[in-house]
């Protein structure tokens, strides 16, 4: 499982020219499966980005999580982060999770992160989203969890 972590100022996604989810500062949080991931996966790796310490405290150091700063998470599938990309001009997508198993394990996700953090923003699983950010820094991380 793929998190690519981007702390915003803003961030929104729309789907068929509806805004369907915006959030102020927080984390943009894209999201992909690869074959043999698991809920309880998904669940840690949604724990330890909670936890995940990117912005920076009195002192101008990354020491404080999203939620040290009352920010929010906007979560977004994308499975080409899935992608293998190691040799040639196109990506392979044979490692990323089937269509209908990472749709079941997304909407695990959003059920898991919803109850567990009320204020969570979520994209529309296969949907054509069109995705707005405002990045603040640039801050970028990948997080895998295995």
């Amino acid at each position: 499982m793929i998190a690519l972590l981007q702390r915003v100022n803003h961030a929104g996604v729309t789907v068929s020219g509806s805004m369907i989810a915006h959030i102020d500062r927080g984390l943009l949080v894209f999201i992909g499966f690869e074959r043999g991931d698991t809920a309880d996966r998904s669940h840690r790796l949604f724990d330890r980005i909670m936890r995940y310490r990117v912005f920076g405290d009195e002192n101008g150091r990354m020491n404080l999580s999203v939620r040290n700063i009352g920010g929010r998470v906007l979560l977004v599938s994308q499975f080409t982060l899935a992608a293998e990309t190691s040799r040639g001009n196109r990506p392979g997508f044979d490692p990323a999770m089937p269509p209908d198993e990472a749709r079941e394990l997304y909407e695990d996700l959003v059920s898991y992160a919803g109850s567990t953090v009320p204020g969570t923003a979520f994209g529309e699983f296969g949907a054509d989203m069109k995705v707005t950010l405002e990045n603040d820094g640039p801050v970028t991380f990948l997080l895998r969890q295995q």
